[in-house]
């Protein structure tokens, strides 16, 4: 996803900031308790307990719905950044190149076209489970046209096969919010003829807009896009 992201920790401390007479959160302290929160499991329980609900309300509805269809969000949704966000400090570097891991600096987009990012374990089972019942599966990603042979080759290499559809951004294309290029996104599937009974991804923006029926909210302390 080649877009301005804005690390989480710079979020919250310009929230704090916005108090008036109130000193910010320390980056420093808020990048430590992201990081725990990250490696002490926490995050990974939360991303299960998430995907679970999805798949039970896709045995749930998806399957008495003709042409069923889930549609999930790419970056910390489906794969995980996590190497490039850690090696990066939470900033991010839009160019550069990304060849000295677990050390940074390392470029986004030269991450991204290494196709190297693993699956985010429980979204995968999702996937598979949405797969077995017959409910058709679209990745829609903030990432543009420029990536889409490594982006493919990431998925299918992370375990995503056989998926319906990649839909992303033209090249040069930009929007107030991520919200306004993925609603419609969601709408061409339905004119297309698919019923969205979930749509899942790990930003707000990836889920504003209708045109699903449900909609599932991943953590992702990590970054905030609009």
């Amino acid at each position: 996803m080649i877009a301005a992201r804005l690390a989480a920790a710079a979020i919250v401390t310009l929230l704090f900031a916005a108090t008036a007479g109130a000193e910010p959160a320390n980056l420093g302290d808020l990048k430590t308790k992201i990081t725990a929160y990250h490696d002490s499991g926490a995050y990974d329980r939360e991303l299960a307990r998430v995907d679970a609900k999805a798949i039970a309300y896709i045995d749930k509805s998806g399957k008495h719905v003709a042409h069923a269809a889930l549609v999930l969000d790419i970056d910390e949704t489906s794969l995980s950044n996590w190497p490039e966000i850690k090696a990066d400090d939470y900033g991010y570097i839009g160019d550069g190149p990304c060849d000295a891991l677990p050390k940074g600096p390392c470029g986004a987009k030269a991450w991204e076209m290494s196709a190297r990012a693993p699956a985010i374990a429980p979204t995968l089972e999702l996937f598979r489970h949405a797969k077995k019942d017959g409910v058709a599966v679209f990745f829609i990603t903030g990432r543009d046209e420029s990536e889409r042979d490594a982006t493919a080759t990431n998925l299918t290499n992370a375990g995503y096969k056989d998926w319906d559809g990649l839909i992303l951004r033209p090249v040069g294309s930009h929007t107030p919010s991520a919200a306004d290029y993925k609603a419609p996104a969601r709408a061409s599937l339905e004119a297309k003829g698919f019923h969205i009974v979930a749509n899942v991804g790990d930003q707000k923006s990836d889920l504003a807009g209708g045109h699903s029926d449900k909609t599932f909210k991943l953590p992702n302390p990590f970054y905030f896009i609009k």
